[in-house]
C-alpha cells in the first residue's frame, strides 16, 4: 500500500473537517483505535463532508456508488480523544470524483483516506453535471 503523501498530513490542506467522538467500543487488545472502527469514523466524516454539498448531487434515477477505498494508517489513535475528520476532493474525472481525507488527533495525523465514487444510471456511468462540478472546484485539497 503506498504511503501517505506529506500535503495529507496537513489538516489545513482540506477544505471541510467535522469532529466524531471515540468510543471505548472502538479500542482493540492494544489500547488503540481499531482498523475497522477507523474505517468506520472515515465513512461518518464522509457522510457529513457529502451532506454540506450545496449542489444536487444526481438526477432521479441516479445513484452514486463507492468503487473504492483506500486507508493508510499513520500513526496510532486513542480514546477517549475526539478524531478530526477533514476532507476535500483530490480528482474529478468525467463520471468519478476522489475524496480525500485524513484523520487527526491532538498528537497529528494517524490515518489517511482515499474514496472513489462514481455517477450512475440504470445503463452505467454518467456524466457529473457542471453545478457540482463548479462546487466540487472550490472544495479541493491543496497539495502543498
Amino acid at each position: 500500500m503506498p504511503k501517505a503523501e506529506n500535503w495529507q498530513l496537513d489538516r489545513a490542506n482540506y477544505p471541510f473537517s467535522h469532529s466524531a467522538e471515540t468510543r471505548f467500543a472502538d479500542l482493540d487488545l492494544l489500547g488503540h483505535i481499531n482498523n475497522v472502527s477507523m474505517a468506520g469514523l472515515f465513512e461518518h466524516g464522509r457522510g457529513m463532508f457529502n451532506h454540506s454539498l450545496k449542489s444536487e448531487r444526481r438526477q432521479p434515477g441516479q445513484r452514486w456508488l463507492i468503487a473504492s477505498v483506500a486507508i493508510n494508517y499513520v500513526a496510532e489513535a486513542h480514546f477517549p480523544e475526539h478524531v478530526v475528520i477533514a476532507s476535500g476532493i483530490s480528482r474529478v474525472g468525467r463520471s468519478s470524483w476522489d475524496i480525500a481525507s485524513a484523520a487527526f488527533q491532538s498528537n497529528g495525523c494517524v490515518a489517511t483516506c482515499i474514496t472513489t465514487l462514481v455517477l450512475t444510471d440504470k445503463d452505467g456511468t454518467v456524466s457529473i453535471p457542471d453545478a457540482l462540478r463548479d462546487e466540487y472546484a472550490t472544495l479541493m485539497v491543496k497539495r502543498s
